[in-house]
C-alpha cells in the first residue's frame, strides 16, 4: 500500500510541470499589454487583448490602430519581451511532448477512471476463458475491468467496449489500480496456476472481503488455490467432463439451467453477516416467519449453506443464524425486495446464475 501511495505521489509531481514554466511571464505580457493600451488608447477590454493577440502573433490585421506615442511603446515593449516568452513557452510545449508527459497525463486520468469504478468484476486475463467470462458478465450489465498485457488481447477487449489496464495482474499496484476495493469479484483467469496463485495471494492480502474465483487445471493446483484464500476454484477440463456427464444422465436438470439463463429469473448467493448487532432483525427466525415470499413477491429460497453444510430445498421451519449464506431464486425486482428486507444482516450479495 505504501509503494502504491508513493507512486501516485511521483507520478503528481512529474503530472505538475507548471510550477516552473513560461505561462506567468506569458501571462503577464498579455495582462501588461492589455492594460498598456487600456491606458494609451482607452479601448475597451475586448479591443486591448485583440490588440495583444494580434501583435505577439504579428498577425496585424490593421483593423485597429495604435496612435498614441504612448501607446506605440507598449506595442514596442510587448513584442521585445513577448518573442522571448513566447519562444520560450513553444520550446517548452515541444519538451513536454518530446518528454512524454501528454502520454503520462493520459494515462494518470485513466488510473483516475478506473479508481472511481465501482460493483464492478475484476477478470485477470484474457484468454480463451477470460473472453467468456466478460462476454457473460457484459451480457448481464455488470461493468467488467480486464488486466491484461498481451497487445492483441488488449486490442480485442477495447474493440468490445470493455475498460482495460494493460498491467501485470500479479502484482499489487495493479490490483490497487483496477479498483479491488470497490470490486464486486475478482476472477483469476490467467493460463498458469502459478500465476492465478499470486493473483489470489495479492488480492486476499490487500482486501479481504473480496470475493476471489480463479482457474485451475489440475487437483493440486485447486488444493493451493483454496489455500491462498479462493472463494472458488473452477477447472475448465473437470467442470466441462462434469457437464457432460450430467448431461448425458439428467438432460431435463441441465435445459432447466438453460432456460433459467435466458430468462429473467435470477439466483443470488445473500451471504447473512456473522455480527449479532448487524443481524439481529432476522437471527433465529424462521422462514415462516420472515414470510420472504409474501413480502418479495415470490422470491424462493432454494438452499441455505452454513456451517453444518448446505441445506437444500429449506422447510418453513429453517432458522437463520449468523454467517449463513442464502442461495435465492427470483427476478431482479423481487431479489432487490429480499436485500432491503435483509437490511444490516446482508453482508454481500453476488449472482449465480443470470
Amino acid at each position: 500500500m505504501a509503494s502504491f501511495l508513493g507512486r501516485r505521489q511521483r507520478m503528481q509531481r512529474r503530472l505538475n510541470p507548471f510550477l516552473n514554466t513560461p505561462l506567468l511571464p506569458l501571462g503577464m505580457v498579455v495582462i501588461g499589454g492589455a492594460c498598456g493600451y487600456r491606458l494609451s488608447e482607452g479601448w475597451d477590454w475586448g479591443d486591448c487583448f485583440w490588440q495583444v493577440a494580434i501583435t505577439l502573433t504579428t498577425v496585424g490585421y490593421g483593423d485597429q490602430t495604435v496612435v498614441s506615442p504612448a501607446g506605440r511603446w507598449v506595442t514596442v515593449l510587448m513584442l521585445l519581451g513577448g518573442i522571448v516568452v513566447v519562444q520560450q513557452t513553444l520550446q517548452w510545449l515541444l519538451s513536454l511532448q518530446e518528454s512524454g508527459y501528454f502520454q503520462r497525463r493520459r494515462r494518470w486520468q485513466r488510473m483516475q477512471e478506473l479508481q472511481r469504478m465501482c460493483n464492478h468484476v475484476i477478470v485477470c486475463g484474457y484468454g480463451r476463458i477470460g473472453r467468456e467470462i466478460a462476454a457473460q458478465l457484459s451480457a448481464e450489465n455488470v461493468a467488467v475491468l480486464v488486466i491484461e498485457t498481451d497487445p492483441e488481447r488488449i486490442a480485442e477487449a477495447r474493440n468490445r467496449n470493455l475498460e482495460v489496464l494493460n498491467s501485470d495482474a500479479t502484482l499489487d499496484e495493479t490490483l490497487q489500480e483496477a479498483g479491488i476495493q470497490h470490486c464486486r469479484a475478482l476472477v483469476a483467469a490467467l493460463p498458469s496456476n502459478a500465476a492465478n496463485l499470486y493473483v489470489v495471494l495479492s488480492a486476499r492480502g490487500l482486501f479481504p472481503n473480496c470475493r476471489l474465483i480463479a482457474r485451475a487445471d489440475s487437483g493440486e493446483a485447486e488444493r493451493k488455490l483454496r489455500q491462498a484464500g479462493a472463494d472458488a476454484v473452477v477447472s475448465p477440463y473437470i467442470a466441462g467432463g462434469r457437464i457432460m456427464a450430467a448431461t448425458a444422465l439428467r438432460p431435463l436438470a441441465l435445459n432447466f439451467l438453460d432456460l433459467l439463463a435466458g430468462s429473467n429469473c435470477e439466483v443470488e448467493e445473500f451471504q447473512l453477516s456473522d455480527n449479532p448487532q448487524l443481524a439481529h432483525a432476522v437471527m433465529g427466525r424462521s422462514l415462516i416467519e420472515l414470510d420472504l415470499g409474501r413480502r418479495t413477491g415470490g422470491a424462493l429460497v432454494l438452499a441455505i449453506q452454513g456451517s453444518d453444510g448446505l441445506l437444500a430445498n429449506p422447510s418453513g421451519n429453517t432458522t437463520l443464524s449468523l454467517g449463513q449464506r442464502l442461495v435465492v431464486m427470483g427476478s431482479p425486482k423481487q431479489l432487490a425486495a429480499l436485500e432491503l428486507i435483509l437490511g444490516s444482516a446482508l453482508q454481500t450479495c453476488s449472482a449465480v446464475q443470470g
